[in-house]
């Protein structure tokens, strides 16, 4: 009797042993074949364990984990809003909000009374950046992809984010890194950025070449001369040692293996005389718009920029210029400059733009806002300040199924996003993550002018400061234009001086 229990209970356990094996490797094979969850892909049947984590986080962190909105440098509830959005499945949720819209800093726009009927609804009219070039681009979209260079994130990172792009219509900045064969792929809107380095548009001394200048004008809308970026103002782009692959040492013209490293400013752009003749330079030999982005510590920057436009000529006026906050994010950085240097964007944004509308420019210099960007509340805030774009990176990267892992300078990004590990970028399928780019772009426009709908507006573009408040402590909150007048015209100011003086 003994013998037959003993007998029973292998066969049971044997038969339980051989499900067990047999559903592990069919979940192996299921993840290895699949395309939609990098994780998954590149650590089969272990990687399921963290999106089982993931949805039974909802349900138990209120006991023993922090609130959704308390991580940095992005919170859960921001992450998987832009993960439901590029796959698709709508920001809907149930019962309530956890933002706490006491919480000082809160954006709250002003909805109104009698919101518009669809029927009432405009589409949104596209913008033209530098309307008096030779060659002027009409940008379709308000919300774009910041600038990521290839070597800082991996060949099919970039794939994914140009051919995404050019399905939603958003334009692509290339980053510092140059302009790979890889940007090109969809046929999107480019605008190349310039570093400090001047990858793509060098001679061998490293200094501007003209004819590279008049090749690179084919391939892309507008060029941005970087002067400095949220994650790091003073200190220029870094690329670790292994990520300088073959490749990447070939497009930027430098050795391979070794740390690439750029100057902490352009050695030919010390004034803000320099940087006006560069553009002026740069824009004469190609005929696109031209603009440079920058990190602003002061309004002083501005006004000198200003005061010299007024000196050589309005034609030497930027097309346009995008202003980075400190809170701006980057591949790597030094801690101590990621933490403390650098104008939150909250801070500077209204700065650029009120100088800008005291000198009566702002008509004719398009401002991009970059720094944190990454939801359509977000967006439409950038908007109501004054700014007439704005662009994200990490935004993208979370479409693209990144997980903030924060292992961007290791070279060991788990979803391929961030290395030139090939086994790792297996996990990242091309045309599924274009996809979800695509998705993720289409849905921030969209939801922009929703929110537009329902401040009585017919789209994003009519927002202004008067349709936003910001909580300044729970239970008291003002308007924009409160907190931010706007700032009246330089004539306007030096009449009503000459008036006053009058009287």
């Amino acid at each position: 009797m003994h013998a037959i229990i003993a007998n029973w209970i292998s066969i049971f356990f044997g038969s339980l042993f051989g499900l067990l094996l047999f559903a592990i490797v069919w979940m192996y094979i299921t993840d290895v074949l699949q395309t939609s969850h990098a994780v998954r892909r590149n650590y089969p049947v272990i990687g399921r364990l963290r999106y089982r984590m993931e949805r039974l986080g909802e349900y138990f962190r209120q006991y023993f984990f922090a609130h959704d909105r308390e991580e940095m440098p992005f919170n859960r509830a921001t992450r998987a809003w832009i993960y439901r959005t590029a796959k698709g499945l709508g920001g809907m949720v149930g019962f309530g909000s956890t933002n706490d819209m006491r919480e000082a800093g809160s954006v709250i726009f002003v909805n109104a009374s009698f919101p518009r009927l669809e029927e009432e609804h405009t589409p949104m009219p596209p913008l033209i950046i530098g309307a008096q070039c030779e060659k002027p681009f009409i940008a379709q979209n308000i919300f774009n992809i910041s600038g990521m260079s290839y070597g800082a994130i991996s060949k099919p990172a970039v794939q994914a984010l140009a051919r995404g792009a050019a399905k939603a219509g958003v334009w692509f900045n290339t980053g510092e890194g140059g302009l790979s064969p890889y940007h090109l792929e969809g046929g999107c809107d480019l605008i190349y950025q310039i570093g400090t380095a001047k990858y793509g548009v060098r001679d061998v001394n490293g200094n501007l070449d003209d004819q590279r200048l008049k090749g690179m004008a084919e391939q892309v809308k507008a060029f941005e001369i970087k002067l400095s970026q949220g994650a790091k103002p003073g200190r220029g782009g870094v690329l670790p040692a292994n990520k300088v692959t073959q490749e990447v040492a070939d497009i930027r013209g430098i050795p391979i293996g070794q740390i690439s490293s750029s100057p902490n400013r352009h050695r030919d752009i010390g004034s803000v005389e320099a940087l006006l003749k560069t553009m002026y330079h740069i824009r004469e030999v190609t005929g696109r718009p031209v603009g440079f982005k920058a990190v602003h510590g002061s309004a002083q920057f501005m006004r000198e920029l200003c005061e010299e436009i007024y000196r050589l000529g309005i034609d030497y006026a930027p097309d346009f210029i995008t202003v980075d906050g400190g809170e701006g994010g980057t591949g790597a950085a030094p801690q101590v400059l990621i933490d403390h240097v650098g104008l939150p964007l909250a801070e500077s944004l209204p700065m650029v733009v009120d100088v800008l509308m005291e000198y009566d420019f702002k008509n004719r210099v398009q401002v991009i806002a970059s720094g944190k960007l990454t939801t359509s509340a977000y967006v439409a805030w950038a908007l109501c300040m004054g700014a007439d774009f704005v662009v994200s990176a990490r935004g993208f990267m979370f479409s693209l199924g990144c997980i903030q892992s924060l292992q961007c300078h290791k070279d060991t990004c788990p979803t391929g996003i961030t290395t030139h590990n090939k086994r790792m970028q297996k996990g990242l399928v091309v045309e599924d993550k274009a996809g979800r780019v695509a998705a993720y772009a289409h849905w921030v426009n969209h939801e922009i002018n929703c929110l537009a709908h329902s401040c009585g507006l017919r789209n994003a573009r009519e927002f202004k400061r008067e349709h936003v408040r910001i909580v300044q402590k729970p239970g008291y909150s003002v308007s924009l234009d409160k907190l931010y007048p706007y700032a009246k015209a330089r004539d306007a100011i030096i009449h009503d001086l000459t008036q006053l003086k009058g009287a």
